[in-house]
């Protein structure tokens, strides 16, 4: 425990020194681009969502987990280096995962640094975002059933449940889900890194309680980085994490749950996630099926805002949901351990 909690303050302080000149740079490039171009990215076709993010975007930069992507990856690296712990199969999962899904969102990323627009942005079309995300779930799962042998899930009370091969549609459904779920709930200042925080604290309390001490180690790096981060994320926001971070930390979440065979545990612990992503199908659903919205707006932390919650509000009371969510789930695994 101690050496854990050595992790997460290391992390925080690099990240700290890191990131100050990381948003400089950043909105140097937004402010020198501007000047030469004035693009504009924003999605024509979502009108309240433009409403309801007016501003937030023309000035702030987009890209915070292009830096926290790498730093993530080098630190806990340079962990095992320096101890007696080894660079297992499940690490090289878990890098696989952030570096694969983190280069999804960079290729909108780098053209939101130099795009001035204001709401919801129009990038790359989301059928080709969930191609990739599909193929590279599919890979990543396909090296967790046959390479670390993973097969089975939890169940509380009934216990282990051997699936085989039905392992890795489950695995792909779980990864690509919970990296839009991420993506989607990165629409408030806080809310998507402050719900990340809370599920990890889970996990590092289950990985602990099962001495895997690889898996603990690179959630209280991970931890230690989003603490330092959080804190120019916060309302208002002085920086934002953009797709590569929120597809890769979603992704990544979902992994860790994986690793840990608690995926159901993992479906209570993100519980908030879980219910966004949950809004915006069932807005989606509706519109298709039935050809008209089932709500104002999508997905719900929109919702709230547009009857007319303050975004602080929203995002302190959704964390405030996401502490129950992961001490239920929390609870909910180790009930039969």
């Amino acid at each position: 425990m101690i050496d854990l909690l050595g992790l997460i303050l290391v992390s925080f302080f690099i990240t700290s020194f890191l990131l100050v000149p990381f948003i400089d740079l950043l909105f140097y490039l937004r402010r020198r681009y501007k000047r030469l171009n004035k693009g504009d990215g924003t999605d024509q076709a979502t009108p309240i969502h433009n409403q309801l993010l007016k501003g937030k975007d023309i000035d702030t930069p987009i890209g915070g987990g292009l830096l926290l992507i790498p730093l993530v990856i080098i630190l806990s690296i340079g962990f095992l280096y320096f101890t007696r712990y080894q660079l297992t199969l499940e690490m090289y999962a878990l890098y696989a995962t952030l570096l694969l899904f983190g280069f999804i969102g960079s290729l909108d990323d780098f053209r939101k640094l130099f795009v001035s627009f204001s709401g919801k942005y129009s990038g790359i079309r989301t059928r080709y975002i969930l191609l990739f995300q599909l193929v590279f779930a599919a890979l990543i799962s396909l090296f967790l059933h046959y390479h670390v042998g993973l097969n089975n899930i939890f169940i509380p009370v009934i216990g282990n449940v051997l699936l085989g091969w039905w392992y890795i549609p489950l695995s792909v459904f779980v990864i690509v889900a919970f990296a839009n779920a991420f993506n989607i709930s990165d629409g408030l200042d806080g809310l998507s890194t402050g719900l990340l925080m809370i599920c990890l604290f889970a996990f590092l309390v289950l990985a602990s309680s099962v001495f895997d001490n690889n898996l603990a180690s690179f959630t209280g790096i991970w931890i230690g980085v989003l603490i330092a981060y959080l804190y120019f994320n916060v309302y208002p926001a002085r920086v934002y994490l953009g797709d590569a971070g929120s597809f890769a930390f979603g992704a990544t979440l979902a992994v860790i749950g994986l690793l840990t065979g608690k995926i159901l545990g993992l479906a209570v612990i993100g519980g908030v996630y879980v219910i966004i992503i949950s809004s915006s199908l069932l807005q989606i659903s509706s519109k298709k099926l039935l050809g008209k919205k089932l709500f104002p707006v999508a997905p719900i932390h929109m919702l709230l805002k547009y009857i007319g919650w303050e975004e602080p509000k929203i995002v302190i009371r959704l964390w405030l949901a996401g502490i129950i969510f992961a001490i239920f789930g929390l609870w909910l695994a180790l009930l039969s351990r």
